[in-house]
């Protein structure tokens, strides 16, 4: 803890702002852990898990959507930001190999905003992704803000014993998987950023623009690939992509003390991604690593284990895009014979 604590007054006293991530890891190490018996993992994963009962865990984890920072009211539909507040917190369980059973959510309107179908919209949305997922909303809490919406998403899933998947149990030697394709939510982003709305312009490529724009404004969480692969005990360490490849994986690694090596030929490039990215001078690889919002699962296996994954769940397929080396290797990428180091490159709140 004195070594952190030193870090932190380091950056303090040369004027650099604390990164989200040195702040939570500073947290955690002034947090004390009181009940051994009933929290079995607390700050710094994708959720927090706490025993129950005998036989089954109980986790808990919780998102905040702020206008502006995470989403814009004139790019979206309240029914999707509905949709996409629930998806960010079920990736959260899915991310932990366990399945989600309960919601509370609270949003924060204007007055103007209140007085309109907003928040009805907002919760049909986030109801109907509930409902494919069997997911239960159990309370939450409205309240006025003076411009912003602001909502609070907490998601409580359930696991057997022991069977919840952190970030920190990759060895070397694993190999490194993520679900379906990357790129699309990051490629969606840039083209709300230059001003594009749902529905598209007709003068533009609709089945591309929607495309992006969609996996942006209503991504889909991998709940079907977390619980096969928490419950087949098939994981080994996992993390969703939610800001960037590069940067979930550098949390993975810092986290289990381990290195990786990715192929860039193995990165599952979405298609329509790199059909789209031609057209508007943007590198579709730098979206796939760096690009964040997939909300894609990066996860690692045993090499005996490999043999027992599925092809597909749910209809999603994976790709094996590397494999977790010693600490010392650091993370790393190759292309051909080059390769350089992958230095987080996504989201960053501070």
């Amino acid at each position: 803890m004195k070594d952190e604590l030193d870090r932190q007054r380091h950056a303090q006293s040369s004027g650099r702002t604390l990164s989200e991530f040195e702040f939570i890891r500073t947290l955690r190490q002034q947090v004390p852990v009181r009940d051994q018996t009933s929290l079995s993992l607390g700050i710094g994963d994708d959720a927090a898990v706490i025993r129950s009962h005998p036989g089954r865990d109980i986790l808990i984890s919780t998102d905040l959507l702020v206008e502006d920072v995470d989403f814009r009211r004139t790019s979206t539909t309240p029914t999707l930001l509905g949709h996409k507040s629930l998806a960010v917190s079920l990736s959260d369980i899915a991310a932990m190999g366990a399945r989600p059973r309960w919601s509370l959510v609270s949003i924060g309107v204007p007055e103007d905003i209140w007085e309109t179908n907003f928040v009805k919209d907002f919760y049909s949305g986030l109801l109907s992704l509930a409902s494919h997922y069997d997911v239960q909303l159990i309370g939450g809490d409205t309240s006025s803000t003076p411009e912003k919406v602001v909502i609070d998403s907490i998601i409580l899933g359930e696991c057997g014993t022991d069977l919840a998947v952190t970030r920190g149990g990759a060895k070397p030697g694993d190999q490194i998987f993520v679900t379906g394709y990357l790129g699309g939510a990051a490629a969606g982003l840039r083209l709300i950023e230059r001003g594009a709305h749902l529905p598209s312009d007709p003068s533009e490529d609709l089945h591309l623009i929607d495309h992006v724009m969609l996996r942006q404004l209503r991504p889909e969480p991998r709940v079907g690939w977390g619980i096969v692969l928490g419950q087949e005990r098939l994981a080994t360490a996992m993390i969703d992509i939610s800001d960037g490849l590069s940067s979930d994986l550098n949390h993975l690694c810092l986290e289990s003390k381990v290195g990786a090596l990715l192929d860039s030929s193995l990165i599952p490039i979405d298609k329509q991604v790199a059909d789209l990215c031609g057209r508007r001078a943007l590198d579709p690889l730098q979206l796939a690593l760096h690009g964040g919002e997939d909300f894609e699962l990066v996860f690692t296996v045993s090499p005996n284990n490999v043999s027992r994954l599925p092809r597909r769940v749910d209809g999603v397929s994976i790709t094996h895009i590397g494999e977790i080396r010693d600490a010392t290797e650091g993370i790393r990428i190759s292309e051909g014979s080059r390769v350089w180091e992958l230095k987080p490159g996504g989201w960053r709140h501070f």
